[in-house]
């Protein structure tokens, strides 16, 4: 079984939206937040990572005639705003969390540093990581590999709406299968739209190892940090 001391958990900005079509849940919001407290309690260090697609996406910007950079930026924004509503649930609920930005956002958050989040994350807090790297034309998914690798990291759990990595679109082609386990490789030789290219190859190359599992099943981020195959490993060979 593996055991998970400290770990960089991947959200996706528009599971945020629950049931709605913008926007954030507060049913989706409060049962992420209970299940990251009860994690937390449990002693497991976890620094997040949370997308912005339920509010924005800079890409979706871009092909609407946005200045790619000013969308991009928007979109940093719109992670600050999520990170925000998931680090007051979390305290609703007694779970002591902090939020840290990738650029200067004081009073909001504490501006970002390697050093910072792991000091917060070995005194107990949850640590919300906002505002990707700071830089346009990074997803959040690159955002969450380097911060996995920058703050050492034993994993990367990918919380996403699918539980695992299929060999086609699940939702598209009902013949598709799960992978149980799978490289970095075969991730790349079989095209499989794990994460961006440049995120997967950034934790290919730090040896961290990427798990992908459903978020929204109330319980499965209990069973994945408990060892439980739910999901899909993904692994250096």
């Amino acid at each position: 079984m593996t055991t998970y001391h400290r770990i960089l958990l991947k959200l996706s900005g528009e599971s945020l939206m629950g049931h709605r079509g913008y926007g954030i849940d507060p049913e989706r919001l409060g049962q992420y937040a209970r299940q990251i407290a009860d994690e937390s309690a449990r002693g497991i260090q976890i620094a997040i990572v949370i997308g912005g697609g339920n509010i924005f996406r800079g890409l979706s910007g871009a092909a609407q005639g946005f200045d790619r950079v000013k969308g991009d930026q928007m979109g940093m924004l719109a992670t600050v705003i999520n990170s925000l509503a998931l680090c007051s649930a979390l305290e609703a609920i007694g779970c002591r969390s902090r939020v840290l930005t990738a650029i200067n956002m004081y009073p909001i958050g504490e501006q970002y540093s390697p050093r910072k989040a792991i000091e917060c994350l070995e005194a107990g807090e949850v640590v919300i990581l906002a505002g990707g790297t700071g830089c346009p034309y990074f997803t959040t998914d690159t955002g969450a590999a380097l911060r996995g690798v920058e703050i050492k990291a034993d994993a990367m759990m990918k919380g996403t709406r699918v539980d695992g990595i299929y060999t086609a679109d699940p939702e598209k082609d009902p013949t598709a299968t799960k992978f149980d386990r799978i490289t970095y490789d075969e991730v790349y030789r079989r095209g499989l739209k794990v994460m961006d290219l440049t995120a997967t190859a950034l934790c290919m190359e730090n040896d961290l190892p990427i798990v992908v599992f459903d978020m929204d099943t109330v319980g499965n981020l209990a069973k994945v940090l408990g060892g439980e195959p739910i999901g899909t490993v993904v692994y250096k060979g």
